[in-house]
């Protein structure tokens, strides 16, 4: 079976982790952006296709939860993971209430954020799925066909 590469985009201002997280990712075929802000990650969206960002909370400037707020209203498709260290937990519930996907707890594992990863492609897809359908039936609804 041929795997499609989840288009990634990594936000964390920890520069050592998105770097080594990148990698990792890149080698298991992963198509990944990174950004080291909420302001660049943004900025990365505007321009570049993406399936899921793995969003940090706790940066300086733009919080992850303001950032997730920015990418539900504008990218609404766009499946959001949110990264939490000790102690924020309540803030990665809060945050899945304004849309993200889910939440995992640093240090991650990896083999945790690769399940989370084709979890969240699969409810984009399908997601769009439905909204192709959607269409089709109002096409079809437009011209008469049903």
């Amino acid at each position: 079976m041929i795997k499609i590469p989840v288009k990634v985009l990594i936000v964390d201002d920890e520069k050592d982790f998105v770097e080594i997280f990148s990698l990792r990712l890149s080698s298991q075929g992963e198509k990944v952006s990174t950004a080291y802000s909420g302001r660049e990650a943004l900025s990365v969206l505007e321009t570049t296709a993406v399936d899921v960002v793995i969003l940090d909370i706790r940066m300086p400037g733009m919080d992850g939860i303001q950032v997730l707020k920015q990418i539900k209203t504008l990218y609404p498709l766009v499946e959001v993971i949110l990264l939490t260290g000790h102690g924020s937990t309540e803030t990665a519930v809060e945050g899945m209430k304004l849309g993200a996907f889910d939440y995992l707890m640093k240090p991650a594992d990896f083999k945790d954020i690769q399940d989370k990863l084709e979890a969240a492609l699969k409810r984009k897809d399908e997601q769009e799925e439905r909204i192709r359908k959607a269409e089709l039936r109002l096409l079809l609804r437009r011209s008469g066909d049903l």
